[in-house]
C-alpha cells in the first residue's frame, strides 16, 4: 500500500478549509451542548472566517506568490523536444458515464495541447494523469478522452499515461513511459498555481522543462475586493492552501529541489 498517497488524501479531507470550517462549527456545538465556554468562542471564529470567505477572495494573498513565480513564455521556446501536460482538468467519472470529455475549472491545460501542437509540429507531446480519487480509482475518463484528442486532431501525437494519482507520480511514470528521463528541452503546462511545486519534482528528477503555466485564479494582490461569491472564494482557499502544504510536504520528503522552487535565475 503507498501510506504516503492514503495519508496526503486522509489528511486533506480534515484539514481542507472548507471541510475544516465545517467541522469547527460541529464541534462548536458540541461544547456548547456541554456548557463548555469555548463553545460559543469557536463558533463566533468560524462564522467570522466564514464571512470574510464570503465577501472578500482572501485566497489570492496566497495564490498570487505561487502564480507569479514562474511567468508565461513571451515568445516560442527555442529547441523544444517535448511537451508534458499534468492531467487535473480532467473529470473522468462524468466523462466516462457520458462518453464525452468533461473537465473542470482547469480545462486550460487541456485547450493548450492543440495550441501546442501546431506551435512545436517535432515535439513529442505527453498527457498524464489518472484519477486522483482515493474512492473512486477507476474514474479515468479513458475512451472519452481519446475521442477528446482525436476531435482536436492530435490523437497521434500524443502519449498518455493513465496510472498517475499525483504530480510526483506524473513525473514518474511518465519516465517509465519514455523509457527514461528523456534527453532535451520539455515545455510543462500546467495551472500556475502548481507550478512551483511541478517545476521542482520534475527538476529535481533530472527534467530539463521549462514553465508553460496556463488557468490563473488570483484577481487581486492583497485581497482587498469586495466580491460576494463564497463557492469561489472557498474553492480558490482550497486551492492554495493544498499548495502550499504540498510545497513543504514534497520538500521535506525529498520529492523537490527546494521549498519554493524558482527560475534558475532567480535561485
Amino acid at each position: 500500500m503507498d501510506y504516503f498517497y492514503v495519508i496526503s488524501k486522509l489528511f486533506w479531507f480534515l484539514v481542507s478549509p472548507d471541510h475544516f470550517l465545517i467541522l469547527l462549527m460541529v464541534l462548536s456545538a458540541i461544547l456548547i451542548n456541554c456548557r463548555s465556554k469555548w463553545g460559543m468562542r469557536l463558533l463566533i471564529s468560524s462564522l467570522c472566517a466564514s464571512l470574510l470567505i464570503l465577501f472578500l477572495p482572501v485566497a489570492d494573498i496566497l495564490l498570487r506568490p505561487l502564480e507569479k513565480r514562474f511567468p508565461a513564455p513571451t515568445h516560442i521556446v527555442a529547441d523544444v523536444r517535448g511537451i508534458i501536460v499534468l492531467g487535473g482538468a480532467e473529470r473522468g467519472g462524468l466523462s466516462s458515464r457520458w462518453k464525452m470529455a468533461q473537465f473542470n475549472g482547469a480545462a486550460e491545460r487541456m485547450m493548450a495541447i492543440p495550441v501546442l501542437a501546431r506551435a512545436y509540429p517535432n515535439a513529442k507531446i505527453v498527457f498524464t494523469g489518472g484519477s486522483g480519487s482515493l474512492l473512486h480509482p477507476e474514474d479515468v475518463a479513458d475512451s472519452a478522452m481519446q475521442t477528446w484528442f482525436n476531435e482536436q486532431g492530435v490523437t497521434g501525437r500524443v502519449l498518455w499515461e493513465k496510472e498517475s494519482r499525483n504530480t510526483f507520480e506524473n513525473a514518474v511514470l511518465s519516465e517509465k513511459l519514455l523509457a527514461g528521463v528523456p534527453r532535451g528541452r520539455w515545455l510543462l503546462v500546467t495551472s500556475a498555481f502548481h507550478m512551483p511545486r511541478s517545476m521542482g519534482i520534475f527538476r529535481a528528477r533530472g527534467w530539463d522543462v521549462v514553465a508553460y503555466p496556463v488557468d490563473y485564479y488570483s484577481k487581486t494582490a492583497d485581497g482587498l475586493r469586495l466580491d460576494p461569491k463564497y463557492w469561489q472564494h472557498v474553492r480558490d482557499l482550497n486551492i492554495a492552501v493544498k499548495e502550499w502544504i504540498g510545497l513543504v510536504v514534497y520538500y521535506y520528503t525529498d520529492k523537490t529541489d527546494a521549498l519554493f522552487p524558482a527560475p534558475k535565475s532567480k535561485i
